[in-house]
């Protein structure tokens, strides 16, 4: 069925000016009404050409599909936000998905899943003004720091310019911050905690004020030690789809206890869970809030 994808296209085709519209005139929410507690889910992967969901390298190949899911997750009690590159996000404001949630928008997705010039994450998708124009509460961006390769210096440099952006139109910074480096032709991020504090150090300081920042992280060892480098509210981000549901969800338990980590943003391990039941995937992550 393309139930979805049929209703979208005749929008975008004969009246596009609805776009803006629902935007525009969306339920808004605020992270205090949202009580200390946010459930965000992530479906940005698609614009990076990173398709893949567990073992299915095209798993998300089907908008209709896609959107399905994401319709589940987002009714489900205790999801209140969203984060997504502005063609989900419009498409998910035409059905109606996202009132009442805080939504960012993702804003650089240059360096594409797989290419020689993956380190390459100039902005091509939302920046300050556009995230401020559609309403959203925030932008969202990827910081992949390899010291052996030179696109980092132009990415921290977009950043920083986009964390002042932000802030400007007050909206809030996300930052998604990983010591990278290229191994066998592809880039493989550093989860050791020395290198995730290391990331978190210098996402901290991007920009000329971190009043407006908050930071998404990975789940790692001794987070306890990990979330000491900080005082930014933090969301912990899901990653790829586990293995072992059980033992990822107790990790994620156990760094909620922390004072700096506010809640979770999860994508492919509710979308794409082992079981197939998403919504059901969706009630127990919401249980660990």
């Amino acid at each position: 069925m393309t139930a979805y994808i049929e209703r979208l296209a005749a929008i975008r085709t004969g009246e596009p000016s609805r776009i803006s519209a629902a935007l525009r005139t969306r339920a808004r929410t605020s992270v205090a009404e949202a009580g200390g507690r946010i459930m965000v889910l992530a479906c940005d992967h698609p614009a990076r050409g990173a398709l893949g969901a567990g073992p299915d390298p095209m798993a998300m190949a089907s908008r209709e599909d896609l959107l399905q899911r994401c319709v589940t997750a987002l009714s489900r009690p205790g999801v209140n936000g969203f984060l997504g590159t502005a063609d989900l996000v419009e498409d998910l404001a035409l059905l109606g998905a996202l009132e009442g949630k805080l939504v960012w928008g993702s804003m650089n997705r240059v360096g594409l899943q797989g290419s020689t010039f993956e380190m390459d994450d100039r902005f091509n998708g939302y920046d300050a003004a556009g995230i401020a124009a559609a309403g959203l509460d925030g932008g969202k961006m990827l910081a992949r720091i390899n010291y052996e390769d030179a696109a980092t210096a132009s990415t921290l440099e977009a950043c920083s310019a986009a964390v002042n952006g932000l802030s400007e139109q007050g909206r809030l910074a996300l930052i998604e911050p990983f010591i990278s480096r290229w191994e066998e032709g592809r880039i493989v991020n550093d989860l050791s905690p020395d290198a995730v504090i290391r990331s978190i150090a210098i996402a901290s300081g991007l920009g000329r004020t971190s009043a407006m920042t908050w930071l998404k992280l990975p789940c790692v060892a001794e987070m306890e030690r990990v979330m000491e480098a900080t005082t930014l509210p933090s969301l912990i981000l899901g990653g790829e789809v586990s293995s072992d549901p059980d033992a990822t969800r107790e990790e994620w338990r156990r760094a909620l206890r922390l004072p700096n980590v506010i809640g979770l943003v999860l994508g492919r391990s509710l979308l794409y869970p082992p079981d197939g039941d998403v919504a059901a995937a969706v009630d127990e992550a919401v249980s660990l809030l």
